[in-house]
């Protein structure tokens, strides 16, 4: 995924209007006046948030006549889920690797302890 294309959906993703507005076309295709109804916010400003959602292409605008209805595609999401995927999964074989390091420095170290300290004398029966 380019990062162009990863930034303009995070970006999308970070407001919670725009994930609203997300969730509400998860239930199907909806006139952006239908959208915009429950929010306390102008026309106005729900258009901006859509905009920046189709600019993610994260939605998708068809016009009938006066009626612009939206809808969900969700084919970011699923690019910006695979992209988190991989790098967690990178990640994790990071910092598994760094254990495994820190684990065997430790080891080393407990060694180097146990040989300097001097054994207490046996005593005879």
């Amino acid at each position: 995924m380019p990062a162009i294309d990863l930034d303009d959906t995070l970006l999308a993703l970070a407001d919670e209007t725009r994930r609203s507005i997300l969730n509400r076309l998860a239930a199907g295709e909806a006139r952006v006046t239908e959208v915009a109804a429950p929010f306390g916010i102008s026309l106005n400003s729900v258009s901006k948030h859509i905009r920046i959602l189709e600019r993610a292409g994260l939605v998708r605008r068809r016009i009938d006549g006066r009626d612009h209805f939206l809808s969900l595609d969700p084919g970011p999401l699923d690019d910006a889920a695979r992209w988190m995927l991989r790098e967690r999964e990178a990640w994790t074989r990071r910092l598994d690797r760094l254990e495994a390091a820190l684990r065997a420095e430790d080891a080393i170290e407990a060694a180097r302890n146990s040989s300097r300290t001097p054994k207490p004398p046996r005593r005879k029966p």
